[in-house]
């Protein structure tokens, strides 16, 4: 039997038993690193990483990928889809092999006559997927990569309540991220360096002065 609801925070407080319904409508299936999991028109389910990694992204009219977010296992992907919205811009890649698990539109509403309050949790899981896209588009709109740098750090460091932190993406999916190259967000690194405001080792970052770089945010 699949024991991927206990994976999810979506589903991990149910109940054995209806996390068990969960996992006997749940399919496995496997992707090699680049394949398509999730794109434009595909059908309507939620899919959480049981093993792997993949991207999720959009794409800009010019055609450029927008990096939204990375799910590690554990996470999913495609709630809001379960809802009833569609996906007119929404893409997710494995980027190494991955194995998902997969829950179909179709069973899920079947599901919700036993266990109605999953809508509920999912509507708070879109709310705060909502937030993190409203917080990247505020980093997108400001002037140079070195403010938007400072301000993601800032934020995370916040949220982590640690000054000491490991980036939770490799340097490419940042400067993706932050709508830049890798070229670019590391020589952006090294400025924030020599200003004395953080220290990096490889994805391992340290805030040195928390208060300057809260101020970057607004240069």
């Amino acid at each position: 039997m699949h024991h991927c609801a206990a994976l999810v925070p979506l589903f991990s407080r149910l109940e054995s038993a209806d996390q068990a319904k969960i996992n006997r409508l749940i399919n496995d299936r496997s992707y090699r690193k680049g394949e398509q999991i999730i794109w434009p028109g595909c059908e309507p389910q939620l899919v959480i990483v049981a093993r792997g990694a993949m991207k999720v992204y959009q794409l800009s009219p010019s055609g450029k990928e927008q990096l939204l977010r990375l799910i590690e296992p554990g996470g999913y992907e495609g709630e809001a889809g379960l809802l009833g919205a569609s996906n007119d811009n929404l893409f997710a890649e494995a980027l190494q092999q991955t194995t998902v698990c997969v829950l179909r539109r179709r069973d899920f509403t079947q599901l919700l006559l036993t266990c109605p309050e999953l809508s509920l949790k999912l509507l708070e899981s879109n709310a705060e997927k909502m937030v993190s896209v409203e917080q990247q588009a505020q980093f997108l709109m400001m002037g140079t990569v070195e403010s938007r740098l400072a301000t993601y750090l800032a934020c995370f460091a916040r949220t982590e309540e640690k000054t000491t932190f490991q980036l939770p993406m490799k340097l490419k999916e940042l400067a993706g991220f932050l709508g830049t190259t890798a070229e670019t967000l590391s020589r952006t690194f090294r400025l924030l360096e020599d200003q004395g405001l953080v220290r990096r080792d490889r994805r391992q970052v340290t805030i040195c002065d928390a208060a300057k770089l809260e101020k970057m945010h607004c240069t």
